[in-house]
């Protein structure tokens, strides 16, 4: 059996992960769709993969904040509940959070691995560079961007495909949420 692997990712519409300056997590725009959409995305079985950079994002977010902060949406909490798998060659065990392992080696080793021997899909939310990879290799079976409306041409940080290759995308699923967000859900293939 070979698992799914979906690559999930938030973006402004000018492609950045995250802003700087006076933009609030979401860029400000979630709304109780897109919260109640993200929480159901984690009821199903799944193993989470993280890169290094991603998992110490997380863990430091989360290790920092209280309860009912923005970080602490429901949704996170239960994506951070999953078991979980860490590609990487500098965190070491035993973690801070239940049911996650490190596995060192190269990302799309590792991922390649992954995908034979797991019962269950896989999902990957951030980790950049890790999915870019992913995806060059051929390993990106989904492509799950939620695309908030905003522009962060001055304080867009984390450019999302900054360095990948060329990809035809085939669209699989869309959905509007909360009136102005858009799920687009791709099957990406090297152009």
């Amino acid at each position: 059996m070979t698992a799914t692997y979906t690559f999930d990712v938030f973006a402004s519409l000018d492609g950045y992960g995250a802003a700087g300056g006076d933009w609030t997590g979401y860029w400000g725009k979630q709304g109780p769709e897109l919260l109640q959409h993200r929480l159901s995305l984690y009821e199903a079985e799944q193993r989470m993969v993280f890169g290094a950079t991603t998992y110490r994002m997380f863990a430091s977010m989360l290790a920092s904040s209280t309860e009912g902060a923005e970080v602490r949406d429901p949704w996170v909490t239960r994506m951070w509940s999953t078991p979980a798998t860490v590609v990487s060659t500098t965190v070491r065990e035993p973690l801070d959070r239940p049911d996650a392992t490190v596995a060192g080696g190269d990302a799309v080793e590792v991922v390649a691995r992954l995908k034979q021997e797991s019962e269950v899909p896989l999902r990957s939310h951030g980790s950049l560079s890790m999915n870019r990879a992913l995806m060059a290799a051929g390993l990106v079976d989904r492509l799950q961007v939620t695309v908030f409306p905003v522009i962060t041409g001055e304080n867009g940080k984390d450019p999302v495909f900054a360095g990948a290759p060329d990809f035809d995308l085939e669209l699989l699923e869309h959905r509007t949420l909360d009136g102005h967000i858009q799920e687009l859900i791709y099957r990406p293939t090297l152009h």
